[in-house]
């Protein structure tokens, strides 16, 4: 990954980091299903693509990725200079960079209890 990318990866992620309560849920299963929920949608809808709502977690996911897209287009114009390949490619990289720093790299124990 060069050097753009990783910085606007960075600006995308501190942006949720910050202002997103979605990414604290409690159990890394969650976590992973909802990351993949938000941010592809997110991905569709910076796209102009829309995206298909068939369960109630689809629609739950859809509300936070439109207030996600608009934010990111206000304090981001430079996404909205980028091609939808990019966008998909930048959102891609977003998510693995948000699982690893939720989930897999995490050390709160709490996301792998069984009975919890």
């Amino acid at each position: 990954m060069d050097d753009l990318t990783k910085d606007r990866v960075e600006q995308l992620l501190n942006y949720i980091m910050k202002k997103c309560l979605w990414q604290f849920n409690s159990r890394a299963w969650d976590r992973r299903k909802q990351n993949a929920g938000i941010l592809g949608q997110t991905a569709q809808l910076l796209c102009g693509e829309t995206p298909v709502h068939e369960t109630a977690n689809d629609k739950c996911y859809w509300v936070d990725a439109v207030l996600l897209a608009r934010e990111y287009r206000a304090r981001f114009p430079w996404i909205n200079e980028l091609s939808h390949d990019e966008i998909k490619a930048l959102i891609k990289a977003l998510h693995e960079r948000l699982d690893f720093l939720t989930i897999d790299g995490s050390l709160n124990e709490e996301l792998t209890v069984q009975h919890y």
